[in-house]
């Protein structure tokens, strides 16, 4: 797709100053899911980015991840694994943590979701500081999958998170500095 598509949607990105506290500017994919014809388009766009890597799984960080991995799956015709905060998931887990800003967290999924040796994409709606898809790819690959590359709606380029999966292959929709 050409960088007029990328324009296109990202007339369907709400930049809201001062959220979640004063100086963060949130960019809000509210709008971009509101408009059926900017949804699909990411979908298709992120499709067709993602499908050299020959997925077989797509992983779906929790929560927005879920709105744009599952389509996604459906339009690749792949597996759907849901990557949830712990205490989420009803059957036996196998766990990651990962750093933030100040402390740490974790994920998990189900220890039966990835087949051994499976090209998995992880999918989330935002790269920001990289330390959640960093912790997800480190869980899919604890689970025996191998990541074929990660892929994000938004990327905010000045936070630097892409240094953070560098061994990995990524793409964006829309970059923001």
């Amino acid at each position: 797709m050409s960088d007029g598509d990328s324009l296109e949607l990202a007339d369907h990105i709400r930049s809201v100053p001062d959220f979640p506290k004063p100086g963060i500017l949130f960019r809000d994919i509210t709008p971009l899911l509101a408009s059926p014809q900017a949804f699909r388009q990411a979908v298709v766009m992120l499709a067709q980015r993602v499908r050299p890597w020959q997925p077989q799984v797509i992983a779906a960080i929790e929560a927005r991840g879920f709105l744009f991995a599952a389509p996604l799956a459906l339009e690749l015709g792949t597996a759907l694994v849901p990557v949830r905060k712990p205490g989420k998931l009803p059957f036996e887990t196998i766990s990651e943590s990962y750093a933030l800003e100040y402390g740490t967290d974790a994920l998990e999924m189900h220890v039966d979701a990835i087949p051994a040796g499976a090209n998995v994409v992880v999918v989330d709606d935002l790269l920001a500081t990289g330390g959640t898809v960093q912790g997800c790819c480190r869980l899919v690959e604890k689970a025996g999958g191998r990541v074929a590359g990660v892929a994000f709606v938004i990327e905010l380029v000045g936070l630097g998170g892409a240094a953070k999966i560098t061994p990995y292959p990524h793409v964006s929709l829309i970059s923001y500095p």
